[in-house]
């Protein structure tokens, strides 16, 4: 053998040697280093995890019944990934489950295709790995064919769930308070890290909007999981393990749907009424709330809509009606999102502030037709005058001169157009210590601030506007030149003076400001807790929705309290002063006409009346109130959009509400003797509720 071939010999026996020691060494490590995790990983690949949702609980009222519950049904979904490992990507699938419950694949496919910015409704809005729904009212006889040929459907998955449902008790609807529920996105799942760590799993439905959403979390419950053996060939075999799902605890509000059916209906009456006598009325909202605790019995906000659209997947014109103009944006609630200017029924905020800033509480003040501030008249409604009065007198006829009197003077003294360093706004103060201009703390997502304006204002506003408004004092507003001439003049007017000095706090601001117009925004609840802290004395609650969670064994998880109120830094002389002026616009005030008829000897409801001017639209009416005056137990607010006066719409519709809460003119009590119930309703084993004592049949 020459010395080339032994060589060759040699390194071939090396390399040979060298494989041989490189695979015991890797042997060696699959083995024995690392041997248990590679049979952990074996088991698993004959092992499937299936994740059982949990049954979502309850949303009840204050006497149990149920505003929320849940349906058993028949749910076919479909599993994108195993329809994507089909030769035809799951065509020849989806054509045999779309002859089975009669429509197309096209339809099919529509509901699971993932939503996008570019995708339209139908579609799935949820995690890509989950079984997406198709159909939520499936005969039996279809799901039986469906389960019983499995092979012929592979990827699709018939079986019972429950499936929310909406019952309107006594005719409420409250969807906006409800709020809704949705798919939870892989963005979601990948934020929460998946089951263990939160609790939430791929199929779960959380809670977008409302209660849904502020108390998902006792709601949801806790899902279940199961383990299946599978064969080489994907067919389950037998369940490893099974953890049963924890059904989700009820939540017992303080609403009651006697009253919350009472409240729409009125807000509605008003609405259609308004439209009727020519007005452009397009949405209303009521509160009523204990004007002691804080609890919100009612939120009615028109127009709305059946929350029941979202079972079963939305279509892109449902999905864009419920937020579209054109029908009147119903998904949004105007009783905690809608923001308008309160008009009179702010004066209870600069009645306050006038004593405070030193005017006396029971002088005499002159009340003319119209009042001169700075280069500006001023009027009153329709120019009348009422002589000199005092502020109880003022309240009662709704005097506007008065208080922009008090807005002048007060703004002269913070230095006019060259303010103080520290100027003492003592209106806007006042405002924000009734709370105004921020949020109540309610247990609702998604709540309006209002706005409370003042010099900082229009500066920060002025900033943020200047560039459009300077670019219409330039060029004008042609598009309105040749339909409306004078009003492109007028428009290029103001924005010229807006240009040049949109950031000054004039007089004719201040004056607006006394009397809840101009730049002044408020929601629907905020005024109702104001009008609260006058009725009990001067607390300022803090609205809850929550009342109590309760398991499906009937056991108390939780008490939802409210917070601690704040102290109105208002003297008690001055509330009952204001309380008793209240008293006497439904007699012979500006609401006297609206509750001619009413029994006020059995429940005496003060309140004030509100006409809101606003630019470009009509009037909205207010009618702020609580009940009975002298020992307030109930506020009820309401307001119109768009409707006219507040003594000819809001007040009527008040007034329905107060009859049937206590069940005056025919009408059937929602209250007991006037009262709440004072106990939880009992949830039963069986899901079934039982009524508390104490509770009208």
């Amino acid at each position: 053998m020459n010395p080339k071939t032994h060589f060759r010999l040699t390194v071939l026996h090396v390399v040979v040697l060298a494989m041989l020691l490189v695979l015991l060494g890797r042997l060696w490590n699959l083995q024995v280093i690392n041997g248990e995790h590679y049979r952990d990983v074996a088991a698993q690949n004959r092992i499937r995890e299936i994740v059982v949702p949990a049954t979502r609980g309850m949303i009840l009222d204050s006497s149990g019944r149920a505003l929320v519950r849940n349906r058993a049904a028949l749910v076919v979904s479909v599993d994108r990934t195993v329809l994507s490992r089909q030769d035809d990507g799951g065509r020849a699938v989806l054509d045999r489950l779309a002859a089975t419950l009669g429509t197309t694949r096209a339809e099919l496919e529509k509901r699971i295709r993932l939503c996008s910015p570019t995708v339209k409704r139908p579609c799935w809005p949820g995690s890509p790995y989950q079984p997406i729904p198709v159909a939520d009212r499936v005969d039996p006889k279809q799901a039986l064919q469906i389960m019983e040929r499995a092979e012929e459907y592979p990827g699709v998955i018939a079986a019972v769930q429950a499936v929310r449902e909406y019952p309107r008790p006594e005719g409420a609807v409250a969807a906006q308070t409800l709020g809704y529920l949705q798919p939870i996105t892989q963005e979601e799942m990948d934020e929460r890290r998946g089951l263990k760590v939160t609790g939430y799993s791929g199929v779960d439905l959380i809670g977008r909007d409302g209660l849904e959403a502020q108390y998902d979390t006792d709601l949801r419950g806790q899902p279940g999981v199961r383990e299946v053996l599978v064969d080489s060939q994907g067919r389950v075999t037998g369940t490893a393990r099974e953890q049963a799902p924890v059904p989700g605890s009820s939540l017992v509000t303080s609403l009651d749907a006697r009253i919350q059916a009472a409240a729409e209906q009125a807000i509605k009456n008003a609405v259609d009424k308004a439209r009727k006598a020519g007005s452009k009325a397009d949405s209303g909202a009521a509160v009523v709330m204990d004007a002691r605790t804080g609890r919100v019995v009612a939120l009615a906000s028109y127009p709305s809509y059946d929350p029941s659209i979202w079972i079963g997947g939305i279509s892109q014109a449902e999905y864009e009606g419920l937020l579209g103009r054109s029908q009147g944006q119903p998904l949004i609630s105007r009783a905690i999102q809608g923001q308008f200017p309160p008009a009179s029924t702010f004066k209870i905020s600069s009645v306050a502030a006038a004593v405070a800033d030193g005017y006396p509480l029971n002088g005499t003040y002159p009340c003319p037709g119209s009042y001169r501030v700075g280069n500006r008249e001023f009027r009153n409604f329709e120019g009348q005058a009422h002589g000199s009065m005092n502020l109880h007198r003022a309240l009662v006829v709704s005097c506007d001169t008065i208080f922009y009197k008090f807005a002048y003077e007060q703004w002269l003294r913070d230095g006019g157009l060259k303010p103080a360093r520290k100027p003492k706004d003592p209106m806007a103060t006042m405002a924000r210590n009734f709370g105004f201009g921020s949020r109540t703390g309610v247990d609702l997502p998604s709540e309006a601030e209002g706005r409370i304006p003042d010099r900082t204002w229009k500066r920060e506003y002025w900033q943020a506007t200047k560039d459009d408004t300077c670019k219409a004092a330039k060029n004008g507003y042609k598009d309105l030149e040749r339909t409306a001439p004078s009003r492109a003049a007028y428009l290029k007017a103001i924005a010229k003076e807006h240009c040049a000095e949109g950031f000054v706090w004039r007089p004719g601001d201040a004056a607006n400001f006394s009397i809840g117009q101009g730049d002044v925004l408020v929601t629907p609840l905020q005024l109702a807790r104001a009008y609260a802290a006058v009725a009990n004395g001067g607390k300022l609650v803090v609205p809850r929705v929550g009342l109590a969670v309760i398991r499906p064994d009937g056991t108390v998880v939780r008490h939802i309290e409210p917070p601690e109120p704040e102290r109105l830094p208002v003297d008690g002389k001055v509330l009952a002063y204001m309380r008793r002026a209240l008293a006497d616009v439904t007699t012979n005030g500006t609401a006297a006409g609206a509750f001619n008829g009413f029994d006020l000897k059995k429940v005496h409801v003060a309140g004030k009346t509100g006409t809101a001017e606003v630019y470009g639209k009509e009037d909205t009416a207010w009618f702020a109130s609580f009940a009975p005056a002298r020992n307030p137990r109930f506020v009820v607010v309401a307001m119109i959009s768009q409707a006219g006066t507040g003594g000819t719409y809001a007040a009527p519709a008040v007034r329905e509400i107060y009859e049937a809460m206590y069940g005056l003119n025919g009408k059937k009590a929602a209250l007991v003797n006037g009262d709440l119930p004072n106990r939880l309703p009992r949830v039963r084993p069986d899901g079934t509720v039982a009524v508390p004592t104490g509770t009208a049949p």
